[in-house]
This record gives structure tokens, C-alpha cells and sequence, in this order.
């Protein structure tokens, strides 16, 4: 317990990390660097796992090993071919598999590029799945080319399984990597030194990384970037030896934590994998605190009236963006254009160097697939929005079904949504139907669903209609700032 507790004096507070990375995102400086471990809950394995035939061919055991690089390099030896190495990549990362939850989350987050040494699609799957375009750089020449509209750039330091025979593997490509990959090796210096990267399942061992890591101490000396990463606690194992063996990794890492602050590097200790995502949850909810998605749509317009709700809707766009943050849109019937359209004048009217990326507009897809149906599209879709938001704003809600108006199912989904991933859902009761059945939930659940204060005062206003529209914003706009703010 005693080791334990000198390793926590030497960590990075959760608190203190989600605050400062997620600033870095919001302001354009942030990227990740991911090791095999983000791969492995998805089912890849890591760097023992890929080598353990090839170590067994060898006569040697794996987890007694720790040059993995060399066990690779030593079937090279032996065997004057890397066939049977390709081979094994191939075997092992063109598994259909697909992203997991830590994947989605960062592929959600805007940030400007992501690097890793893993031979897996999952990076890049995970942002097109997203709605974002990656643009991936595996070799050299890639890197001279810029993919059309992209939202981030991938850039992949070993290679790719798409080219196994290519892949950096063995003691030969590691130590010919300056060469062989000069230009890999000066970009990420370079982001380096101008953004603040969060490492994560990554283990450090990579003997390139630390030559980089190395160069910049060397070059710049204290006057390094704040960098993060991610690593868990030993674990006190029931056995024979076990409390001796424990003492012993909590020193180790220790160590390590110290260590790596030579380069700038923080590390925030977990006690389990799991972990990491509700982490990677609360820093995509700081990231996107000053985004909020307008639900809402109208076939009908109840008491508040068509004309009264188009032009509160066109204002609620144009103060958003005046009043500093951003608006993402899934353009719903008779609400969303009318906001988007008040959003981009705001973004017309605002200082210079503002643009339209403050206003993120995605329409629901259709199914492309028959054994997928549209419902189940309609949620993901809902979802990746929800996710990049900070607060909802409900307004009107409602749907022709069969001759009737009936509250909007989908804008019912996004307020459960908008609560299962901890985000304050906003309604203007006083629209009507489903903004005011939410209207009515939020009321009875306010103390759980907001813990700050001075929330009620304003909800009350926003269930009456006889306020009138600039009461309405002005409440809007009081919850807002408190829910951003806290």
C-alpha cells in the first residue's frame, strides 16, 4: 500500500486532466497518439499476442521476454525471409472486427491528427463512422498529398496491414527508421512541440518514440508542451511472491511516471482498463460543452402559433453563435432549417476569423442496407450528435401519422439520449407536444439532471408561452451559461 501511495503523489489529478487536454481540443492544439492497447478490447492483439507463435517457433516464451522487437528480429535471422512474420499480420489484423467505445469516442473529438504505431483500421474506421473524412498517411509519399475536405489526419509510423511487407517490425526497420522514414519522424517532432498529444495504450517501449521524445528534451530543453498519458496501477495478485512482486511494479512504474515527465509527459493512473472510458467520457462532455444540438420538428404549431415559432427559432441560431458557442443540427422538419438559418447570420455577422464550421448541419441518412433498418440508423446517427453536444435545446416536437399529429418519437429518443450520456436537455415547454412532455420530465427530475444551481427559475419560464420571446432567450441563454460553466 505504501508504493501505491508514492505513485499517487506523482500522477496527474482525472479533474486536472479533462480540464486542460479539453481546453487543447477546443482550441485546435490536441492529437493522440494510440498504441495496440486501444485495439485490444476490440480483439487484436497486442505485440505478445502477434509474436507468441513466432516465439515458440524460436524455443523461447513470450512472457519471459521483454525485446519483443528482438524475438522478431531473431525469426529474421533464423529464417533469412519475413514471409511467415507478414503472414502472422495478416492472420491477425484482417479479423472483421469493429471499433470500440474508446475508438468512437475520440473519433468524435475534433481533434487535429492522430498517430499510431498499430497496423489496424479501427482509427480510421471509427471516424467514418463519425461522419468525418480521415486522411491517412502510410508512407512517405502520402504525406505530400492532402485529401479534399478532410476533418483529420491519421498518420500511421509503422505502417499499414493493407502492405504487411512494409510494416516497421523487426530490429532491422527500427533501427533504419530515420532513414527509411525521415519524414514521419520530423512531422511528429514537430507536432510535438506545438500540440499536446494524450498517449494512450501505448506502453513506451517503442525505441523510435524514444529517440524523438528525446531530440525535442535535447533541442528545447524545460520549454516542452504539457503531454499526457494514460497507464494502470499493478495489481496485488493473490500467490506465492505476490506482495514482493507487487511492491516491486508499483516501484517500476513509479519510476517510469517520473521519468517520462523529462519529456513533458503526465500520466493519469488508473486502477482498471475500463476506466478509460468513462475518462474519455467526461473529457468528450468538457470538449463539447460549448456545442449544443436544436432537436425539434413541426407539422403543427399548436398555441405558440407557426409564424411566432419560425422566428423564435431563426433568433435562438443567431444568439447562439453571438453568444459563443456552436450549433450542430440534425435539420429536422419546420424547425431545424429555420435555426440553422438564424446560425449562419450569426456566423455572417460575428468578428472575423469566425466560419461556418461553427455550425454543424447533419441530415439523417438513409439505410443503406436491408438487414439494417432505418430506426436503428436514425439512433446511431442521433447519437454521434448527442455525443458532440454540451447541452439540447428541445423545441415543438411533433409528426404526421396518419392523418394525426402525434409527438415526435425521434425528439423523445434524443431527450433519452441526451440522459443516458449526461447532457443537459433544455425544453421549451411552452411549444408544445414533445417539448412539453419533456418539459414536464425535466421538471420532475430537475435535481438529478442539473446539479448546479438556479436552473428552476428559468425552466418555469421556458413551460410559459406568455413570456415573451426575448424572456425566452434570456432563459435559454442563463441555463446555458451555468450548465457550461460548472
Amino acid at each position: 500500500m505504501k508504493s501505491k501511495l508514492i505513485i499517487k503523489m506523482s500522477e496527474i489529478a482525472k479533474d486536472e486532466f479533462i480540464r486542460d487536454f479539453s481546453r487543447a481540443i477546443i482550441a485546435g492544439n490536441a492529437a493522440v497518439f494510440a498504441g495496440a492497447g486501444l485495439s485490444r478490447s476490440s480483439g487484436f492483439v497486442d505485440w505478445r499476442g502477434l509474436l507468441r507463435e513466432i516465439a515458440d517457433d524460436l524455443g523461447l516464451d513470450v512472457d519471459k521476454e521483454n525485446d519483443l522487437v528482438g524475438i522478431a528480429q531473431f525469426h529474421l535471422n533464423e529464417r533469412r525471409t519475413r514471409s511467415r512474420l507478414n503472414e502472422k499480420l495478416i492472420e491477425e489484423f484482417t479479423k472483421d472486427l469493429i471499433p470500440n467505445e474508446n475508438h468512437k469516442i475520440l473519433a468524435r473529438l475534433p481533434l487535429v491528427s492522430f498517430w499510431t504505431t498499430n497496423y489496424d483500421t479501427l482509427i480510421e474506421d471509427s471516424i467514418r463512422e463519425a461522419g468525418r473524412v480521415p486522411d491517412v498517411k502510410i508512407t512517405q509519399a502520402n504525406l505530400a498529398q492532402t485529401r479534399l475536405r478532410r476533418d483529420v489526419v491519421v498518420y500511421k509510423m509503422h505502417g499499414d496491414i493493407s502492405m504487411p511487407h512494409e510494416a516497421v517490425l523487426t530490429k532491422d526497420d527500427y533501427e533504419k527508421y530515420e532513414s527509411t522514414h525521415r519524414l514521419f519522424v520530423e512531422s511528429l517532432q514537430g507536432y510535438l512541440v506545438s500540440t499536446t498529444f494524450l498517449f494512450i495504450g501505448f506502453s513506451f517501449s517503442d525505441p523510435n518514440i524514444d529517440y524523438i521524445l528525446s531530440r525535442i528534451r535535447v533541442l528545447i530543453g524545460q520549454n516542452q508542451r504539457t503531454h499526457y498519458c494514460i497507464m494502470r496501477r499493478p495489481k496485488l495478485l493473490k500467490k506465492k511472491g505476490g506482495l514482493a512482486d507487487y511492491e516491486y511494479e508499483c516501484r517500476r512504474l513509479e519510476l517510469k511516471v517520473n521519468d517520462l515527465k523529462r519529456f513533458g509527459i503526465h500520466t493519469i493512473l488508473i486502477d482498471e482498463y475500463g476506466e478509460i472510458t468513462d475518462l474519455l467520457y467526461g473529457l468528450s462532455k468538457e470538449a463539447h460543452k460549448r456545442n449544443v444540438f436544436v432537436s425539434g420538428s413541426a407539422r403543427a404549431y399548436g398555441l405558440f402559433g407557426e409564424r411566432r415559432l419560425n422566428e423564435f427559432a431563426r433568433n435562438l441560431g443567431r444568439e447562439l453563435i453571438s453568444h459563443e458557442y456552436n450549433l450542430i443540427s440534425g435539420f429536422g422538419r419546420g424547425v431545424g432549417e429555420k435555426v440553422v438559418l438564424g446560425a449562419l447570420e450569426g456566423v455572417f455577422q460575428a468578428r472575423k476569423g469566425e466560419d461556418s464550421n461553427r455550425v454543424i448541419i447533419r441530415p439523417f441518412p438513409r439505410s443503406k442496407s436491408s438487414q439494417e433498418s432505418q430506426d436503428i440508423v436514425n439512433k446511431r446517427h442521433r447519437e454521434d450528435l448527442i455525443s458532440q453536444s454540451g447541452a439540447v435545446i428541445f423545441l415543438c416536437g411533433n409528426r404526421d401519422f396518419k392523418g394525426s399529429i402525434i409527438n415526435s418519437n425521434g425528439v423523445i429518443e434524443e431527450f433519452e439520449i441526451a440522459k443516458s450520456l449526461g447532457r443537459y436537455p433544455i425544453p421549451l415547454g411552452c411549444t408544445g407536444y414533445a417539448a412539453e412532455q419533456i418539459w414536464d420530465e425535466v421538471a420532475r427530475e430537475i435535481d438529478n439532471l442539473f446539479p448546479m444551481k438556479g436552473i428552476k427559475r428559468n425552466l418555469k419560464k421556458l413551460g410559459n408561452r406568455y413570456k415573451s420571446d426575448q424572456e425566452l432567450i434570456e432563459a435559454v441563454f442563463e441555463i446555458l451559461e451555468r450548465v457550461s460553466s460548472c
